[in-house]
């Protein structure tokens, strides 16, 4: 995380910095005044021989201007040129070749000259040059002939051009030259090769020069080199040799140069340019190129090797920079160097340029023109672009070298002045006017402006103002109070005001007041000073894998006057977001992470005035790049060095290289892993096995994933030799009663050895050590038939191929086919253990009825009825094995009080045996299951009904069912009943105690043995609470509706009472005599019950909550069947109260009530009527 240093446009205020503090007061050009140059072009001027050409002069003045040129130090009469024409209210040339004409007639130096009443001024002399793109020459090159270690230098001598082109190196197939310290290309376009090596014939060599403003590229016949050497170039093993020159018998010699040549030179630079040092040199090996000053230091920041240290570049060169520079060449057989002697001279440059003089009449001043260069700049001064020697005399100026003193100045003194200094490496020209005026002071920005700047910054207000002679400046705060200047203000020279730093007291109005002798100038400007934005929440340094979420925070605090806005950059550039990226008003979030998402990450929270600044950087951990170049050297019979050049590893380490492999022969494009090596290697001896055509490639893995793999390598086949090792996994297994499979696992290719791989297959029978039968198998599996039934037999398998016989194979038991078993179990006897349970016992059948391997002894069995007549059972039949060769075993999970039929066979592998004689068996009563659907219902507040079916599974004869429950309220229980039923009654009715409580049932059924397993349900919630209070309130309200009643007609206490209705909360539905139903549909309805499954657990609808926590019925004589005409009030089965009411109403009423909601008292007088 950091928090760059802003940059200088950061804050609105210094925006005004850079206006001159110091610079010279302009006139205003509503006044009179001499030409100033205000653009011209530069003075060597080159231009494309395909356009027009332009020459750029511009200048003001008042009156305006005019404007005319010399060529080569003549007038050039722009009329008499029909190509030639000057820009409109401009002394720029335009020179047209649209009607033909050659550039090339009008190079020459050119001389703009700006003209009014009151001077004359002078561009820069400009040197027109038309570029220049000549082709190379035509010429055949033979081809060079060089012993390998020698040094070579192809030159390019590319054709002279304007300006001079860029030379590169490619093939004559446009591929480029690779270049390294061994061969690299010279600062002057030749090709240096320090010792050539016999590679260096693989392609040919051509110069190409490309031109800038015709952007062509011409290209020079192509060199072709010949080495003469003594060896090869494939043979790789030489290729690859540490020592690679004594290797290939290259004589190994100290080091030359070729350029420069000899042991010392001098070379000078001039003062701001750019100063190049180069020194190559040959040898074997290679050298290396270290560079020195003698004397003192390289210059360090703007000091910087290139071309492989063969080149020392110094930038903006100054006189320090002058002295001996030595390079030293060196290698193992020695070293030398070269020393070259740097001169700085310089072009002319500014100590002190002339600046426009504004003088009032009488008044005095001077002109100052004061250069300096090496050698020393001669001055020559003019007026109005004619030599000062031969301009009238004034009396009134006087020059001495570099000054023009002017004193008691009149009008008759206004002209324009040109100094030019020059020496032999430039020249610089300047113009500077006098003007004499008498003007009072103005002001010359607008009034009243409002300047907003940042607290603690350095800030400047401006009062531009004009006055001859020149005013004086004072500046006031808020209309009172002393000059400002001096401790926290500055008053510049132009009458700017610095505040050095601004606190919240300096906010107010500013008067900036100017002052001469013929009157004054006022202006205002209001400050305000603002809070300054500032990042308070920085985004910190991340790392991140490649994939994951990723968010920069980036909290500000800012002025709220201000508006403010956060914006990203990324790598300093303007982040795009895109859909993987969300920007939010304090954070950053990146999605699915990726490589590219990788670099430095800044917010910038900005406002009108200010901006704050935060980078963080963003490590992604991404999968290594591939592995490259791999090579193969060391080549032995079994073994092989494998080298490779690692990938990035994309910012985590690589900690494990794969070496995969690939051989053409069996399975021709199938990768397999051959070896693993560490991470820190890139280099590894590989052990390899006979007659395989291998193929490599490297996979890089590090903590995030494995790298795509390398290219393969080049291929290299070992030779053949006999197999080392046999088939693995041998067996003998018959798949027929008279047969036997041999089957083993083929050998692959790296355990082959050699060509036709075969497998020589023996066997016999193991008891009567007959001779060996063999075959030979090309494939994997031999069938030997026939064959006894199920008889050992030894078997080997050895492998084969055109260079032997692989060493002798183990032996392997095997057994031919199995048939089925010949004899049943004996003796089985079945003893009954509890109701669902048995043990078997039986005798062992003799070995040679098995026939094959015992697997297991098994018994089938099967529920043949129920002792309950009338109960239905599945007769399917049932096994339970016991492997191995056991006589006894038990027989879980059986139906009590059931009558069952058992058999028993032998089982090996080729199935089961006969079967034994069936034995039955009577397993005696149990516990029964549950009872079924066992449902719990409410149909009044007084009674509970409980009905359940009859178990699944009664497991003997059932003599009565159990029932426990107990009332519970909330934490409280109530004291546990127990009832018992016979075993033929499903239903029970259960008078409640209050109308409050709810109840826990539990139901059980009961054999001989006991009861069984119990289903616990329990009472749902009364549905009446709400109805007791609708009866409550209605009934201890009920002088109330009898009032109602007598006074049918007062509308506003049938209004009351729906306020009143509806405030407490007090709601009964009310059915019609059609039955209208009161609301949804409810299932329940139908039998007028309530099943607890379908309800929640809430009090009764109707009833209220005491502070004891019980729910109670309110008591109340009175109800709404008295105030009837015959009607009888009923209570539904849903605790509904159900008024049938004598009047009828039409079908609109009935269904404007059929609603739950609250009834209206409206349709209550309707009742009563």
């Amino acid at each position: 995380m950091a928090r760059p240093q802003p940059p200088p446009w950061v804050h609105a205020a210094f925006l005004l910095c850079f206006l001159s503090l110091g610079g010279a007061i302009e006139i205003p050009m509503d006044l009179s005044q001499p030409p100033t140059i205000t653009k011209q072009s530069v003075k060597d001027h080159i231009v494309d021989p395909r356009d027009n050409i332009l020459i750029e002069c511009e200048a003001k003045g008042n009156p305006a201007p005019s404007f005319h040129w010399t060529r080569n130090s003549r007038f050039f009469n722009v009329a008499k040129d029909p190509r030639v024409s000057m820009r409109r209210r401009s002394g720029t040339l335009v020179i047209d070749f649209r009607s033909g004409g050659r550039p090339e007639e009008y190079e020459g130096e050119y001389q703009c000259f700006a003209r009014n009443k009151f001077g004359t001024a002078l561009s820069n002399r400009i040197r027109l040059q038309v570029s220049k793109s000549p082709l190379w020459p035509k010429e055949n090159l033979d081809p060079v002939v060089v012993q390998e270690g020698a040094p070579l230098t192809l030159q390019c001598n590319p054709p002279p051009g304007l300006p001079s082109p860029v030379i590169f190196w490619m093939s004559s197939a446009m591929e480029p030259i690779t270049q390294d310290k061994r061969v690299s290309q010279g600062h002057n376009g030749d090709l240096y090769f320090s010792n050539v090596m016999v590679q260096d014939m693989q392609t040919d060599y051509s110069c190409n020069a490309r031109f800038h403003f015709t952007h062509t590229i011409q290209q020079k016949n192509p060199f072709t080199l010949k080495v003469l050497t003594n060896h090869p170039y494939n043979d790789s093993s030489l290729r690859n040799h540490p020592d690679m020159y004594s290797a290939r018998g290259v004589a190994e010699r100290t080091p030359t140069f070729m350029y420069p040549l000899g042991t010392a030179s001098s070379q000078m630079v001039l003062r701001g340019m750019d100063l190049l040092l180069e020194c190559i040199a040959s040898g074997v090996p290679t050298p290396d190129i270290a560079w020195y000053k003698k004397g003192g230091d390289l210059p360090s920041h703007k000091a910087k090797f290139e071309n492989f240290n063969k080149a020392l570049r110094i930038t903006n060169v100054s006189e320090e920079d002058s002295g001996e520079y030595f390079c030293l060449a060196s290698n193992k057989m020695g070293s030398i160097r070269h020393t070259i002697s740097v001169r700085v001279k310089a072009a002319p440059y500014w100590l002190d340029e002339p600046k426009n003089l504004i003088l009032a009449p009488g008044e005095d001043g001077r002109l100052v023109c004061r250069a300096n260069g090496n050698p020393k700049p001669t001055v020559q001064w003019m007026v109005n672009g004619e030599p000062l020697q031969s301009a009238p005399p004034n009396p009134n100026r006087e020059v001495t070298g570099d000054t023009i003193i002017f004193r008691d100045t009149q009008i008759s003194s206004r002209a324009v002045y040109q100094c030019n200094t020059s020496n032999e490496h430039g020249y610089l020209l300047a113009n500077a006017f006098v003007s004499v005026l008498d003007v009072p002071p103005r002001m010359l920005s607008p009034r009243n402006q409002l300047i907003r700047v940042i607290l603690y910054n350095r800030t400047r207000l401006d009062c531009p103002f004009f006055g001859s002679p020149i005013p004086t400046l004072r500046w006031f705060k808020n209309g009172q109070g002393s000059n400002l200047d001096g401790g926290n203000y500055h008053v510049y020279e132009n009458g700017s005001l610095e505040i050095k730093m601004i606190r919240k007291e300096d906010q107010g109005i500013y008067t900036c007041v100017a002052t001469n002798i013929l009157g004054k100038a006022e202006n205002q400007v209001r400050l305000e000073v603002k809070d300054p934005t500032r990042i308070y929440r920085m985004p910190e340094d991340q790392v991140a894998k490649r994939g994951t979420t990723v968010q920069l925070e980036c909290r500000v605090k800012h002025d709220p006057s201000l508006k403010l806005t956060v914006s990203w950059m990324k790598d300093d550039e303007p982040l795009y977001i895109g859909n993987r990226m969300k920007k939010e008003d304090d954070s950053l979030t990146i999605f699915g992470v990726a490589e590219r998402d990788q670099g430095s990450y800044t917010c910038v929270a900005s406002t009108e005035l200010d901006q704050d600044l935060a980078k963080a950087y963003l490590t992604v951990l991404g999968r290594p790049d591939r592995p490259r170049d791999l090579e193969l050297t060391d080549l032995a019979e079994r073994s092989v060095r494998l080298t490779w050049i690692p990938g990035d590893d994309n910012n985590s380490p690589i900690t494990d290289y794969v070496v995969q492999f690939e051989e053409d022969q069996f399975q021709p494009g199938v990768w397999h892993d051959h070896s693993k090596f560490p991470g820190s290697v890139n280099s590894a001896v590989l052990q390899l096995s006979p007659y395989v055509n291998y193929q490599f490639r490297v996979i890089a893995v590090n903590e995030v994933g494995s790298s795509h793999p390398s290219l393969p390598s080049e291929r290299y086949r070992t030779s053949g030799a006999p197999p080392e090792s046999n088939p693995s996994d041998v067996k003998g297994e018959g798949t027929r009663k008279n047969n036997m499979e041999i089957t083993w696992t083929p050998m692959n290719a790296t355990s082959a050895f050699g060509p036709n791989l075969r497998y020589i297959v023996k066997w016999r029978r193991r008891e009567t050590r007959e001779s060996w039968n063999n075959v030979t198998v090309w494939g994997s599996r031999y069938v030997v038939g026939p064959t006894p039934v199920y008889v050992p037999y030894e078997i080997r398998v050895q492998a084969e191929n055109d260079f032997g016989k692989g060493p002798e194979p183990e032996t392997v038991i095997g057994y031919s086919g199995e048939d089925y078993p010949r004899a049943a179990p004996t003796e089985v006897k079945v003893r009954v253990l509890n109701s669902t349970a048995i043990s078997l016992q039986w005798n062992r059948v003799y070995s040679d009825t098995v026939q094959g391997q015992l697997r297991e002894y098994r018994a089938y069995y099967w529920r043949e009825s129920s002792l309950l007549k009338s109960l239905w059972v599945s007769q399917k039949r049932q096994q339970a094995g016991f492997p191995g060769d056991r006589l006894r075993g038990v027989v879980s999970r059986l139906f009590p009080y059931s009558n069952y039929k058992l058999e028993m066979v032998v089982v090996n592998g080729r199935g089961d045996g006969p079967l034994s004689e069936t034995k039955e068996f009577t397993t005696p009563e149990g516990v029964p299951s549950a009872p079924r659907r066992f449902r719990v219902r409410q149909p009044s507040l007084q009674t509970i009904s409980l009905e359940w079916d009859h178990p699944e599974h009664p497991n003997g004869i059932l003599t009565g069912y159990s029932l426990r429950y107990l009332a519970f309220n909330g934490t409280k229980l109530g004291k546990q009943i127990v009832e018992n039923f016979s075993p033929n009654q499903t239903k029970f009715t259960v008078q409640r105690a209050d109308p409050v409580s709810r109840y826990r049932f539990t139901l059980s059924a009961r054999t001989q043995v006991g009861s069984g397993e119990a289903v616990t349900e329990e009472s749902p919630a009364s549905p009446n609470e709400a109805y007791t209070n609708n009866q409550t309130d209605i009934a201890t309200q009920g002088w109330f509706i009898g009032l109602m009643c007598a006074i049918a007609l007062l509308v506003l206490i049938l209004l009351i009472v729906c306020f009143i209705k509806r405030s407490r909360g007090g709601k009964y539905p009310v059915r019609e005599k059609k039955d209208v139903p009161l609301g949804p549909e409810d299932p329940k309805e139908e039998d007028g019950s309530f099943d607890y499954s379908d309800e929640d657990n809430k009090p009764l609808q109707g009833s209220q909550t005491s502070l004891d926590g019980t729910i109670k019925q309110q008591e109340s004589d009175d109800s709404l069947v008295d105030y009837g005409e015959g009607g009888e009030g009923q209570f539904n089965e849903d605790g509904s109260f159900i008024g049938q009411y004598t009047v009828k109403k039409d079908k609109e009423e009935t269904e404007g009530n059929e609603s739950s909601e609250a009834t209206s008292p409206v349709n209550a007088i309707y009742s009563l009527a």
